[in-house]
């Protein structure tokens, strides 16, 4: 198992490799400059060439890159120009809230889907699987940044059952309570298209190992259908659901910047819009790396817990 582990991390290294390639050419290319974009009223020819220079802006790209992946690799984010601060310092501030959005909106996807699928798998073409496969349809259709808006629109502006926005009322509250009200709609919004795919594919997964010998001899045993469903059919469908937890993981994780700009959730994607807006590069490259390094440790750690259920996979 370990060294399965650590070639996982080894191949890792290249794909972390090709994505701070990509956000820095990306950010590279968008057109303004982040002196002029800082300076502002302030920006004379002169005083721009200056900042560029104590910057390292003035350098040419690859030895800009190098500098700043050698940076990245010690640690070192760099500081933000807008903010005036370490850039890992407002990242981990930031992501401490988007991992209570995109964990709750995963826990609520991965349960909702596996038990959608399992229940739609066990009634095949019966009333229960048609109603899950018409939510699901629905719900993997519906953009989640719209159903957002529907849901202010309903459970905050008119019934006035949920708070509009934020993680924490602005005046009193700041209790788990507080922060149940306030994630409730974001965390629904976000996970509803991950638990139709969950729920499809799991569905898909059962059918297919309910027709395998070892469930037919189970049954022929005596054994209950609920353990037969659940206990046997389920856990060996497993291998096949978790890959797909892991990407919708992945998937959460960046939705979960549209939902943080419609709720006004204090987020690594508000931060990320808010420092593309500024022109803020550092934060930006920062955030984006920071957040494709979490979503590669889940695959890993899909992979890990795919292999203890299925160890032929190591080999």
């Amino acid at each position: 198992m370990g060294g399965y582990i650590l070639k996982r991390l080894i191949s890792a290294v290249p794909v972390l490799l090709g994505i701070t390639v990509i956000v820095f050419a990306i950010m590279a290319l968008i057109p303004g400059d982040p002196a002029t974009a800082i300076l502002g009223s302030y920006a004379t020819p002169e005083n721009v060439a200056r900042l560029n220079r104590e910057l390292g802006l003035d350098r040419p790209l690859v030895s800009q890159y190098f500098i700043w992946l050698g940076n990245l690799v010690q640690g070192d984010f760099g500081r933000s120009f807008a903010l005036n601060r370490p850039v890992l310092d407002e990242v981990l501030e930031r992501f401490s809230a988007t991992l209570v959005l995109a964990g709750a909106a995963f826990v609520l996807c991965a349960l909702l889907g596996i038990a959608a699928g399992v229940v739609s798998a066990a009634r095949q073409y019966g009333a229960a699987d048609k109603a899950i496969t018409v939510a699901v349809i629905l719900g993997i259709s519906v953009p989640s940044f719209f159903l957002g808006m529907m849901m202010i629109l309903v459970f905050a502006v008119r019934l006035r059952w949920l708070p509009v926005s934020g993680m924490y009322e602005i005046y009193g509250g700041g209790d788990l309570r507080d922060l149940l009200r306030h994630l409730a709609m974001p965390a629904l919004a976000l996970s509803v298209v991950a638990t139709g795919v969950i729920a499809r594919l799991t569905r898909a997964a059962m059918l297919e190992v309910l027709r395998q010998d070892f469930i037919r001899t189970a049954r022929a045993k005596g054994v209950g259908e609920g353990r037969v469903i659940w206990g046997h059919a389920l856990r060996a469908a497993m291998v096949s659901v978790i890959p797909v937890l892991g990407i919708q993981a992945g998937f959460v994780l960046s939705g979960a910047v549209y939902i943080e700009i419609v709720f006004q959730w204090p987020g690594i994607g508000r931060m990320l819009v808010d420092a593309i807006l500024k022109r803020d590069i550092l934060l930006v490259q920062g955030g984006v790396v920071f957040v494709a390094a979490c979503y590669v440790f889940f695959n890993i750690l899909v992979d890990v817990a795919q292999s203890v259920l299925d160890p032929r996979i190591r080999t």
